[in-house]
């Protein structure tokens, strides 16, 4: 299947780390902007980060900005975020996808476009 598979989430308590991966299956990633997104339940899904294709700019969200980390490696058709200092409220599963972004209303807007993986859910208890 053409599309990202997510791994790295798990139980972890408050304050604690974890590292996700998303590796592109069935396309080459290189021209993409690729973004986090996550979902909690009852929550709209709401993209947390992205690095653009280009010069690996990267852009997150207000609610993670200064904890979490995106990168990217093109040679391994992969994509990560690294996730500190983590709160109950990070609580979700996460997906990355390829992505645009925009700024508005003073935050950036990080918004999912194509080859969507299942996620992996991130539990941080307190």
């Amino acid at each position: 299947q053409v599309q990202f598979v997510e791994s790295g989430g798990g139980l972890v308590q408050t304050g604690g780390s974890l590292r996700l991966s998303c590796v592109a299956s069935g396309f080459t990633p290189d021209n993409y902007a690729i973004g986090w997104f996550r979902q909690a339940p009852g929550k709209e899904r709401e993209g947390v980060a992205c690095i653009s294709s280009r010069d690996g700019s990267e852009y997150y969200a207000d609610s993670v900005k200064g904890r979490f980390t995106i990168s990217r490696d093109n040679a391994k058709k992969t994509a990560y975020l690294q996730m500190d200092s983590l709160k109950p409220e990070d609580t979700a599963v996460y997906y990355c996808a390829t992505a645009t972004v925009g700024w508005g209303s003073g935050s950036w807007n990080i918004n999912g476009m194509d080859y969507w993986g299942i996620g992996t859910l991130v539990t941080v208890s307190s």
